[in-house]
């Protein structure tokens, strides 16, 4: 399966343009899970009519391609579930409720340490059980979801491997928002200085969006080490 890499980049150009042209987080969320979801539907698709080649090929693709497109799921998935919950009231009450998520992502690694280990250090000892299909271990702390998922399509712990991928994401998209509130409450006129000339875009968003896509493939900001989110603030 030779695609999988333009097939999780064209992923990524989706969420990226989405990104910048919706602003909302609860619609940005709500679109991005359906182009998530008709992307997995394709990989799952190619994967079951597909036959791999030998084990290390069916573990690699278990262990580090399909968590990618998995991850992206369970992170757009949770952000949808944090914002609609997320409280309207004062900055405290939103800074509990984002410390109370965060002990969440706490919790789940706390849970699966053993595994966090395995992972994170690179381990391939035990990728025959855990990254193969129909070889699971039963000892081996499975979900039960597991047992209720296609079987085609999954292995015991792909699922894990995305959950720490998207608790990642997860964590840092958190903490910039107990960074926004404790920017704003200390420094509560702290606003941008705007040039007295008023200038008013006049073309398409999507036009800016092109342009500003444009310039991060061009490398013009802080010598190409910009990111694309970056620059797209930076334009707002």
């Amino acid at each position: 399966m030779e695609n999988i890499k333009k097939m999780y980049h064209e992923l990524e150009e989706q969420l990226k343009f989405v990104h910048l042209e919706i602003e909302d987080s609860i619609k940005n969320a709500e679109v991005s899970i359906e182009i998530i979801l008709n992307a997995l539907n394709k990989l799952k698709s190619q994967v079951i009519k597909y036959k791999f080649k030998n084990e290390q090929e069916e573990i690699h693709f278990f262990k580090e391609e399909k968590p990618l497109f998995l991850s992206k799921l369970i992170y757009f998935n949770t952000i949808y579930k944090i914002e609609i919950r997320k409280p309207h009231g004062s900055d405290t009450s939103k800074r509990k409720y984002i410390a109370q998520e965060l002990d969440k992502l706490k919790q789940f690694f706390d849970s699966n340490l053993d595994f966090y280990r395995y992972y994170r250090t690179g381990s391939t000892y035990l990728d025959h059980k855990y990254f193969l299909k129909n070889k699971y271990d039963i000892k081996l702390s499975l979900d039960t979801f597991y047992f209720q998922s296609d079987q085609r399509f999954t292995t015991s712990h792909d699922y894990k491997v995305a959950k720490i991928l998207a608790n990642d994401l997860l964590q840092v998209y958190l903490e910039g928002q107990l960074t926004f509130i404790d920017k704003k409450e200390n420094n509560p006129k702290d606003q941008q200085h705007l040039p007295k000339t008023k200038l008013s875009w006049t073309e398409s968003k999507t036009s800016l969006i092109e342009l500003i896509y444009g310039l991060h493939a061009q490398k013009v900001f802080d010598n190409g080490k910009a990111d694309i989110k970056a620059i797209a603030d930076y334009f707002e």
